[in-house]
């Protein structure tokens, strides 16, 4: 099935971060948070103005992007599990390799 967002939500795919710290010890399933980071993997052509301009998305397709803990809604779409989200639920673009951790 293909799914195509409306106006500025973003269809995003969490990207799983390592089960070890730094210092080898892994980390069991039960006490994983969530990750907040994933990729785009569909956009929708943006949000209108008051005007009535359409005003494009700031990301698109394929971006690596950083979000907050509950942003979003969890759904499942050919048994993926997606986070469906507005743009305005994302804090940022990640560029290069970097691994993010929220603060306790």
């Amino acid at each position: 099935m293909k799914f195509r967002p409306l106006h500025d939500r973003v269809v995003v795919r969490r990207i799983e971060e390592n089960t070890k710290t730094a210092g080898g010890i892994i980390i069991p399933d039960t006490a994983k948070e969530k990750p907040m980071q994933g990729e785009i993997i569909a956009a929708g052509p943006g949000a209108r103005d008051e005007s009535g301009k359409l005003v494009p998305l700031d990301v698109k397709k394929g971006d690596k992007v950083l979000f907050g803990k509950w942003s979003g809604t969890e759904v499942k779409i050919d048994g993926e599990e997606l986070l469906i989200m507005k743009e305005s639920d994302i804090l940022g673009i990640i560029e290069g390799k970097v691994s993010v951790r929220a603060a306790a």
